[in-house]
């Protein structure tokens, strides 16, 4: 479970800015949103690929400049 203890003199904006980050990085709202619908084995794997795809063209692009 992700919390935030509000240190002294921070404001309640910047404890709610490092509460985003928090949930963010740990993911939790990717995985509840994955689990909201059933996706079959196969459908994964091949989004899995596509994704994968995508990376490695995204990373030869960058790695000419």
């Amino acid at each position: 479970m992700v919390g935030v203890k509000v240190k002294d003199n921070e404001s309640i904006d910047r404890a709610v800015n490092r509460f985003k980050k928090l949930v963010a990085r740990s993911r939790i709202l990717n995985e509840y949103k994955d689990r909201q619908q059933y996706t079959k084995p196969s459908k994964e794997r091949r989004e899995a690929l596509k994704k994968s795809i995508r990376e490695q063209r995204r990373r030869e692009r960058h790695q000419y400049k």
